[in-house]
C-alpha cells in the first residue's frame, strides 16, 4: 500500500507534458492627438493576455474585429477666439480725433460671430429697419397686412431713407413705446428708443443691431418668412447715392444694408452707421453692424466705417478655409 501510494505522489510530482500557452498583443486603439486643422492620430498600445487557442497573433495594423477591439477617446477640437482675431483686425482701423467705432459680425455660414465695442451709439437712421420690423411685427400680431400707404412709406423710408415716412411710422408704432416692446420680443437688450418724435436718437449697440439683422435674415426669427422678405426687398434696392458702409466688405453687389447718418446740433459731430447683409469674397455670407460717432464730416464718417466693416468681413474670411476634415492612422 506504501509502494503504491508512493507511486502516485511521485506521479503527481512529475512536470507537465503540455505545452504553454501561446500569448498574443491584443491592440487597444486610442486618440492621442489632434492637431489644429482637425487632423486625428491614432497610437495602437499593445497589452498581453492569454488566450484559449494556438492562432498566430494578428499585428497591430489589422483592421479592429473579434481579435481586437477598438476604443477612441472623444478629443476637444481648439476653439477660435473670434473677438480676439477682430479686435486684432481693428488695430488696421485708425480712429482720428474724436472718433469712436464699434462693430459687430456674424459668420452666416459658420454661425461664428464676434463684437469689438460696447459703447451705445444714437443710431441715426439705421433705426428705420427697426421701425419696420416693429410695424411689421405688429402686423402679424393683429392678423392683419401692411396698408398700401404703409407700405408707400416704408419704400421711401428704407430705399430713400426719407425722413417725414419715418415719423409717420414712428407715430404708427406707438413712438419710442412701440419699439422698445418689439426690441423686447426681438431679444435686444441695450436699444432704447428716442424720447418724443426723436427716433433718429434711438441709442442701441453694435451687438444688439447684430441681433436685429438675425430677425430680418436668420432662420430662428419672430418675424414671418414674407414680413423678412418685404425688408430684405427694401434693403437690396437703396438709392445709388447710398450705397456705400457695409457694402464696401461685399464681392461686388451682393448685399442689403441701410445706412444712417446725423450730424448733432450740440457738437457738430457726425454719427454715421451701416448695418445689412453682405456675401463676403470668400464666399461666406455675413451680417454686419458697424457704428460711429464723432467724424468732422460725413465722408469722414463713411470712410471710417467701410474701413471697419472690411476688417470684420476680412477677420473672418481668414478662417473661413480651415480643415475640419480628420483622418486616422494607426502603428504598431
Amino acid at each position: 500500500m506504501e509502494s503504491s501510494r508512493a507511486a502516485r505522489r511521485n506521479h503527481r510530482a512529475r512536470p507537465s507534458r503540455r505545452r504553454p500557452l501561446p500569448y498574443i498583443a491584443l491592440a487597444t486603439v486610442a486618440v492621442v492627438g489632434v492637431t489644429a486643422a482637425g487632423t486625428v492620430y491614432v497610437k495602437a498600445h499593445a497589452h498581453s493576455g492569454a488566450v484559449s487557442s494556438p492562432a498566430a497573433a494578428p499585428s497591430a495594423s489589422a483592421s479592429a474585429s473579434g481579435s481586437r477591439e477598438a476604443t477612441v477617446e472623444p478629443v476637444t477640437q481648439p476653439t477660435v477666439d473670434y473677438d480676439a482675431l477682430l479686435a486684432k483686425a481693428m488695430t488696421s482701423v485708425t480712429p482720428t480725433g474724436d472718433q469712436k467705432v464699434s462693430v459687430a459680425v456674424l459668420d452666416l455660414t459658420s454661425g461664428e460671430s464676434a463684437t469689438y465695442g460696447s459703447a451705445a451709439f444714437d443710431t441715426a437712421s439705421i433705426v428705420k429697419v427697426d421701425i419696420l420690423a416693429t410695424l411689421l411685427l405688429q402686423a402679424q400680431d393683429a392678423g392683419r397686412q401692411l396698408t398700401a400707404t404703409e407700405k408707400s412709406y416704408a419704400t421711401t423710408m428704407i430705399q430713400n431713407s426719407d425722413n417725414d415716412s419715418a415719423t409717420a411710422l414712428w407715430d404708427i408704432i406707438g413712438t419710442a413705446d412701440g419699439l422698445d416692446a418689439a426690441n423686447k420680443t426681438f431679444g435686444l437688450t441695450g436699444t432704447t428708443g428716442g424720447a418724443g418724435p426723436l427716433w433718429g436718437l434711438t441709442q442701441t449697440t453694435a451687438a444688439d443691431q447684430l441681433t436685429l439683422l438675425q430677425q430680418v435674415f436668420g432662420d430662428d426669427s419672430k418675424l414671418s418668412s414674407a414680413s423678412q422678405s418685404y425688408i430684405q426687398g427694401l434693403m437690396k434696392q437703396i438709392e445709388a447715392d447710398q450705397q456705400w458702409g457695409v457694402s464696401a466688405a461685399a464681392d461686388g453687389s451682393k448685399w442689403a444694408l441701410k445706412n444712417g447718418w446725423l450730424a448733432r446740433s450740440t457738437t457738430g459731430l457726425w454719427d454715421v452707421n451701416s448695418i445689412g447683409r453682405v456675401t463676403g469674397t470668400d464666399g461666406d455670407a455675413y451680417l454686419v453692424a458697424v457704428l460711429s460717432k464723432g467724424s468732422t464730416t460725413q465722408t469722414k464718417g463713411i470712410t471710417l466705417i467701410e474701413a471697419a466693416a472690411k476688417a470684420g468681413v476680412a477677420a473672418f474670411g481668414e478662417n473661413s478655409g480651415s480643415s475640419t476634415a480628420a483622418s486616422a492612422s494607426a502603428t504598431d
